[in-house]
């Protein structure tokens, strides 16, 4: 009786400790073999090449900077771009290593279908609304019986099926909220292509290469546009970027007001380059590298760089550059706007300077701008490598920025690395290359 009492009581607390190891799983974030959905999440992209650790999309919880015990998910071995839908229920990725597109249903934490593969690698793509539709800009597609390249994808995510509108040299797509108008840039041209993707023909549609203007492609030629590159779209309206002489133009950079409905440009605003740009209210920040001096100078700067870019401020209701500050140089392609009022600037192929990894007394420069709306001073983090992801919050004073492939955390209250028990580098500890960060809930 003694023996088979002491049993009874091993296996009670056996399984005592079962249910409480499950739970303590759970409280963590879940084992690798469960999904577990925390709130505050946010996708990291890690591209990986190590034999044991394959590319994904990580989870990140986005209240403490930490990795919790929750299954990343699929998206090849070399994900990047990272693009959500404005209500974040849909993620996509591209990944480089498989030329691939994958798209993630954020509430339930699982892929959509499998990966879509593309005719060729994309830079850009968009997901304007709530429907699993993803547009990619694909520049090298194909098409049977012409000689032009490139196309626009519609991926339809439901079906895993695509549809591919000709258009030649498409670098860059941009939406407008519907998902009914794309407004499609292409380098090398002073035109803007303007596709309606819902009249499209399926699978290969190529209305840009036959009989343009029609009802499902528009190329828009105008003396305005000057190597036109992207847009900010608000409404009815497109502000697109005229890129000019820093991407081979022959004109001034300046901002072109597009009126998505007539298909017009009804204005310009001149200003000292432009590839990319942040809508706040009536406040258009535009940034980009003048490709000569004066304009490329580093005004009021104490630095080994002797090239910088510029930020220039547009006040839309005026149509005017009210100030001008210097940045740093490269390509512009990131910025994001903190609750707080810290603009932050990202570029790539930038002047790097010094080198993070082994500091000295010296200078140590990256891709990095904090431009501080409140008393226009800017900040130059030390650290080096391409900016290739951004990412503020509305509830905490911090900004994750993909920099170098590494995960680093702002506090922006300081424009310093946060530094704390759980980031005690000031990095989150992401084994692999981040390419990009972007939020999947609201917080």
């Amino acid at each position: 009786m003694f023996l088979g009492a002491c049993r009874l009581k091993n296996c009670i607390l056996t399984v005592v400790v079962g249910l409480c190891t499950s739970l303590s799983l759970l409280s963590c974030g879940g084992s690798s073999s469960s999904q577990v959905i925390l709130p505050n999440r946010v996708l990291a992209s890690q591209g990986v090449t190590a034999t044991l650790v394959f590319g994904s999309l990580v989870v990140v919880n986005g209240q403490n900077d930490t990795l919790p015990r929750v299954s990343p998910l699929s998206a090849g071995n070399a994900p990047g771009l990272i693009v959500v839908s404005p209500t974040r229920n849909i993620a996509a990725t591209f990944d480089s290593n498989s030329n691939s597109v994958f798209a993630v249903d954020t509430s339930k934490q699982t892929s959509i279908g499998n990966g879509i593969h593309l005719p060729g690698p994309t830079s850009s793509i968009s997901v304007p609304t709530a429907d699993p539709t993803v547009y990619a800009a694909v520049p090298t597609a194909t098409v049977n019986g012409f000689a032009f390249l490139g196309a626009v994808e519609v991926l339809n995510f439901s079906a895993n099926s695509f549809t591919t509108i000709a258009a030649s040299n498409a670098q860059t797509v941009v939406s407008n909220s519907q998902g009914t108008e794309l407004l499609v840039f292409s380098p090398d041209s002073d035109a803007v292509t303007v596709l309606f993707p819902g009249a499209a023909v399926p699978p290969v549609d190529t209305s840009c290469y036959t009989n343009p203007p029609n009802q499902v492609c528009t190329i828009v030629l105008d003396s305005r546009l000057s190597r036109p590159v992207n847009a900010i779209v608000s409404g009815s309206t497109a502000y697109i970027l005229n890129c000019g002489a820093q991407c081979g133009g022959t004109q001034q950079a300046s901002v072109a007001v597009f009126d998505l409905g007539s298909l017009t440009v009804t204005q310009t605003i001149p200003v000292d380059a432009a590839t990319m740009a942040y809508l706040s209210g009536s406040t258009l920040y535009v940034v980009g590298t003048p490709p000569t001096a004066p304009a490329n100078s580093c005004t009021n700067q104490t630095t080994a760089a002797t090239t910088c870019g510029r930020l220039d401020i547009v006040d839309l209701s005026s149509g005017t550059v009210t100030s001008s500050v210097s940045i740093t140089d490269g390509y512009h392609s990131r910025m994001d706007l903190t609750t707080n009022g810290q603009l932050f600037i990202g570029s790539s192929n930038c002047t790097n300077i010094g080198n993070v990894n082994n500091p000295t007394n010296g200078e140590i420069r990256g891709c990095l701008s904090i431009y501080n709306i409140a008393n226009g001073s800017v900040i130059f983090p030390p650290d080096n490598g391409d900016v290739t992801g951004l990412q503020g919050f509305t509830t905490r004073h911090v900004e994750y920025v993909a920099e170098g492939g590494q995960l680093r955390v702002y506090d922006t209250t300081k424009n310093i690395l946060l530094i704390n028990d759980f980031v005690p580098q000031g990095t989150i500890d992401i084994v692999g290359y981040v390419g990009d960060v972007k939020a999947i809930d609201f917080f």
